[in-house]
Protein backbone atom coordinates (compact mmCIF):
# COMPACT_ATOMS: atom_id res chain seq x y z
CA UNK A 1 0.00 0.00 0.00
CA UNK A 2 1.26 3.48 -0.83
CA UNK A 3 1.04 6.71 1.09
CA UNK A 4 -2.42 7.93 2.05
CA UNK A 5 -3.20 11.64 2.36
CA UNK A 6 -6.33 13.37 3.61
CA UNK A 7 -7.64 16.92 3.49
CA UNK A 8 -8.38 18.01 7.06
CA UNK A 9 -9.27 21.26 8.76
CA UNK A 10 -7.36 22.42 11.85
CA UNK A 11 -9.08 24.88 14.19
CA UNK A 12 -7.80 26.71 17.26
CA UNK A 13 -9.81 25.16 20.12
CA UNK A 14 -9.46 28.22 22.36
CA UNK A 15 -11.03 30.36 19.63
CA UNK A 16 -13.94 27.92 19.36
CA UNK A 17 -14.55 28.23 23.12
CA UNK A 18 -14.54 32.03 22.83
CA UNK A 19 -16.96 31.85 19.89
CA UNK A 20 -19.36 29.62 21.88
CA UNK A 21 -19.39 32.30 24.60
CA UNK A 22 -20.07 35.01 21.99
CA UNK A 23 -16.79 36.77 22.83
CA UNK A 24 -15.52 36.54 19.25
CA UNK A 25 -17.32 36.03 15.96
CA UNK A 26 -17.05 33.01 13.69
CA UNK A 27 -14.85 34.96 11.28
CA UNK A 28 -12.26 35.47 14.05
CA UNK A 29 -11.77 31.76 14.72
CA UNK A 30 -8.33 30.78 13.40
CA UNK A 31 -8.57 27.77 11.07
CA UNK A 32 -6.82 26.29 8.09
CA UNK A 33 -7.16 23.39 5.68
CA UNK A 34 -4.12 21.17 5.25
CA UNK A 35 -3.15 17.96 3.53
CA UNK A 36 -2.02 15.42 6.13
CA UNK A 37 -0.21 12.13 5.74
CA UNK A 38 -2.39 9.47 7.36
CA UNK A 39 0.17 7.77 9.59
CA UNK A 40 -1.05 4.85 11.70
CA UNK A 41 2.50 4.48 13.02
CA UNK A 42 2.22 7.85 14.75
CA UNK A 43 0.09 8.13 17.89
CA UNK A 44 -0.70 11.83 17.81
CA UNK A 45 -1.48 14.57 15.37
CA UNK A 46 1.79 16.22 14.37
CA UNK A 47 1.85 19.73 12.94
CA UNK A 48 4.75 22.02 12.08
CA UNK A 49 5.98 25.31 13.50
CA UNK A 50 4.39 27.32 10.69
CA UNK A 51 0.93 25.94 11.47
CA UNK A 52 1.42 26.50 15.20
CA UNK A 53 2.31 30.12 14.51
CA UNK A 54 -0.59 30.76 12.10
CA UNK A 55 -3.17 29.21 14.43
CA UNK A 56 -1.52 30.79 17.50
CA UNK A 57 -1.61 27.55 19.50
CA UNK A 58 -0.24 27.57 23.05
CA UNK A 59 2.44 25.17 24.26
CA UNK A 60 1.14 23.01 27.12
CA UNK A 61 4.18 20.73 27.58
CA UNK A 62 7.29 19.28 26.00
CA UNK A 63 7.70 15.62 25.04
CA UNK A 64 10.37 13.49 23.48
CA UNK A 65 9.49 11.71 20.26
CA UNK A 66 11.26 9.19 18.07
CA UNK A 67 11.28 10.10 14.40
CA UNK A 68 11.05 7.57 11.55
CA UNK A 69 14.85 7.64 11.19
CA UNK A 70 15.28 6.67 14.87
CA UNK A 71 16.37 10.15 16.01
CA UNK A 72 14.88 11.28 19.33
CA UNK A 73 13.84 14.93 19.47
CA UNK A 74 12.16 17.11 22.05
CA UNK A 75 8.94 18.66 20.72
CA UNK A 76 6.44 21.18 21.99
CA UNK A 77 2.91 19.91 22.52
CA UNK A 78 0.13 22.40 21.78
CA UNK A 79 -3.56 22.31 22.69
CA UNK A 80 -6.46 22.49 22.21
CA UNK A 81 -6.73 21.81 18.51
CA UNK A 82 -9.87 20.65 16.73
CA UNK A 83 -9.50 18.40 13.69
CA UNK A 84 -12.30 18.01 11.14
CA UNK A 85 -12.59 15.40 8.40
CA UNK A 86 -15.84 15.16 6.43
CA UNK A 87 -18.63 14.77 9.06
CA UNK A 88 -16.19 13.92 11.88
CA UNK A 89 -14.36 16.01 14.45
CA UNK A 90 -12.07 15.49 17.40
CA UNK A 91 -10.26 17.70 19.87
CA UNK A 92 -6.61 16.75 20.42
CA UNK A 93 -3.17 17.80 21.53
CA UNK A 94 -0.61 18.05 18.73
CA UNK A 95 3.15 17.62 18.66
CA UNK A 96 5.00 20.41 16.86
CA UNK A 97 7.66 19.20 14.45
CA UNK A 98 10.43 21.53 13.31
CA UNK A 99 10.18 23.89 10.34
CA UNK A 100 7.69 23.02 7.64
CA UNK A 101 7.53 19.29 8.37
CA UNK A 102 4.66 17.30 6.90
CA UNK A 103 1.43 17.12 8.93
CA UNK A 104 0.85 13.61 10.32
CA UNK A 105 -2.61 12.39 11.25
CA UNK A 106 -1.91 9.70 13.84
CA UNK A 107 -3.78 6.78 15.37
CA UNK A 108 -5.43 8.64 18.28
CA UNK A 109 -7.33 11.20 16.16
CA UNK A 110 -8.10 8.51 13.55
CA UNK A 111 -9.66 6.25 16.18
CA UNK A 112 -11.55 9.09 17.84
CA UNK A 113 -13.08 10.18 14.52
CA UNK A 114 -13.94 6.55 13.61
CA UNK A 115 -12.31 6.75 10.19
CA UNK A 116 -10.53 4.06 8.19
CA UNK A 117 -7.99 3.72 5.43
CA UNK A 118 -9.56 2.18 2.34
CA UNK A 119 -6.71 -0.01 1.04
CA UNK A 120 -7.88 -0.32 -2.58
CA UNK A 121 -8.65 3.36 -3.09
CA UNK A 122 -5.74 4.42 -0.85
CA UNK A 123 -7.78 7.11 0.85
CA UNK A 124 -9.18 7.98 4.25
CA UNK A 125 -12.90 7.26 4.58
CA UNK A 126 -15.63 7.56 7.19
CA UNK A 127 -16.31 4.14 8.74
CA UNK A 128 -19.08 2.70 6.51
CA UNK A 129 -20.51 0.79 9.48
CA UNK A 130 -21.16 4.15 11.18
CA UNK A 131 -21.66 6.67 8.34
CA UNK A 132 -23.57 9.37 10.21
CA UNK A 133 -21.66 9.65 13.48
CA UNK A 134 -18.53 8.27 15.10
CA UNK A 135 -18.87 5.23 17.31
CA UNK A 136 -16.32 4.14 19.89
CA UNK A 137 -15.70 0.97 21.84
CA UNK A 138 -15.84 1.53 25.59
CA UNK A 139 -14.54 -1.85 26.68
Amino acid sequence: MGLVYAEIELINGDDLALQRRYIIGEEEVKRMKVTALVDTGSYMLCINENIQEQLQLHVVEKRKAQLANGEIVECDVVAPLEVKFKNRRTSVNAMVLPGDSEVLLGAIPLEDMDVLIHPLRQELIVNPDHPYFAQMKLK
